[in-house]
Formats: C-alpha cells, structure tokens, sequence
C-alpha cells in the first residue's frame, strides 16, 4: 500500500517498516519514549517501563469512569515497539498481545516483559490484522502510533481496530487531533517532508526520521460508523502537537 504523503514523497509500509526497523536496532527505548536527555542508552529499564504505567493506568481508570472497561479479557497493543505500554495493560488484563512492524522493537520487548508469560510479542508486516479473527479482543490500545504511518494506511488499520474487537468491545486511541501554532508544529505542518527528514537525520541525529501525521475526531468517527466515541481527553503533546486520547465504545 503506497500513499503519497505532503511534499510529493512516496511513502508506504515498506518505508515504516525500515525506518523502525532501524530505530529498533540502534535506540529502541528512546524512539518509542523520545526525550533529548535519554539519547545514547539513557532510559534505564525499570523507568522507561514506570513511563508506560503512568499512561496506562490513568487511561483505565477513564475506562472504568465511562463504563466501557472489559473484565479480564485479550488486548491488542498495536504498535508495541519495546513494551512499554503491553507490560503496563498485562498488570490490568488477562492476555496481551503486542503487534509491531519491527523485529529488533520485538526483540527488546521480549527481553523487557515482566508479565510472567501475559503478553505474546508478534510481527506484523501486513498493511491489515489478517492474522486475527473478528472480535477477536475486548480492547484494543494505541497510543503514539498513527501518527508514524502515512494516512491511507493509517485509516486502514483503524477500521481493522473496529473488525477485531468484539461488540461491547472498547479502544482507546491516542493520536494527535493537529499540530499546535509554535515554531515547530508550523514546521511540520508546511514544510516539505524531505526537508523535516533532513533535519531530522542530519540536525537531530535520528537514526531514521519520524513522520508525523495527524488524525482528526471528525474523521476518525467517519471511519468507525458502528461504534461511537464516549469521550476525546488532552493529554501529553509536547510544545508541537495536540494529542486526544480517544475512549471508543463498539457496538454490541
């Protein structure tokens, strides 16, 4: 699946795919956390894990508020990268399973899992979930994720969310709803991709460049007409983005 993103670049899963393969295999923990004082190996295990506990146990709590928390149940962590956040759901769940397009990701979230056996860590190459069966989970969670994926594909996937999760199933989504008007959510916003990927490679030193994509409530909605959204919260989005956390209600 090939889409051509702002600035007439070509962009597809290939392109995410060795893009992250390449963050996964030289700065896994801090491409899935990215903090400028964490490069070079600074997340230590124990805190990099602690920073998905403090995203996941809050967004349960909002579950249990809105009424829309499955008992026990098999969660889809979609987008795992290290397992920061399928270690922090399997201390709520039942099962979990984290999906990633990157096998060095993969590899670093298996040597990570304290969950005891809870979490089967699974690579995914497919622009779709084929590998899973409809209703298959009661939850589905993501969260800084989209964002990285070029739009069409994007969108594919969130219908596949809505196949795979089981009426009276719930997601949360989190994804940025648009950039915000400072210095560099302007630049992402108007300047050509080639040129944010330069300065990303060249100026930051990233192993690879980041894409960054935003996906409004307006059309996410559109793309789940059979399942309805119970609340949209702000949440973290640096000095560029504004992100919601979405609590998606599907239909049974």
């Amino acid at each position: 699946m090939i889409q051509n993103a702002p600035g007439g670049d070509v962009v597809g899963l290939e392109q995410v795919r060795r893009d992250w393969t390449r963050l996964g295999a030289t700065e896994p923990l801090w491409a899935v956390c990215v903090d400028p004082a964490k490069r070079d190996g600074g997340w230590d295990d124990d805190e990099f894990l602690a920073s998905g506990r403090a995203a996941v146990d809050p967004a349960v709590a909002r579950l249990d508020e809105l009424g829309l928390r499955p008992e026990g149940g098999r969660v889809l962590d979609f987008g795992c990268g290290a397992g920061r956040l399928s270690n922090a759901l399997a201390a709520h769940f039942d099962r979990v399973v984290g999906v990633d397009i990157s096998a060095p990701m993969l590899e670093e979230a298996r040597r990570l899992d304290r969950s005891g056996g809870r979490i089967e860590f699974v690579l995914n190459e497919r622009p779709d979930l084929s590998m899973f069966e409809d209703g298959s989970f009661d939850l589905v969670y993501t969260d800084l994720v989209l964002q990285h994926l070029p739009p069409e594909l994007a969108e594919g996937y969130v219908r596949e969310f809505a196949r795979v999760v089981r009426p009276g199933g719930a997601m949360v989504l989190g994804v940025p709803e648009g950039e915000r008007r400072t210095f560099k959510g302007l630049v992402f916003r108007y300047a050509p991709w080639p040129l944010v990927a330069w300065a990303q490679r060249t100026l930051l030193r990233y192993p690879a460049p980041m894409r960054m994509h935003t996906l409004r409530t307006e059309r996410l909605a559109e793309l789940l007409p059979q399942a309805r959204i119970a609340a949209s919260d702000e949440y973290w989005g640096g000095d560029h983005w504004r992100h919601l956390r979405h609590y998606v209600a599907v239909g049974g």
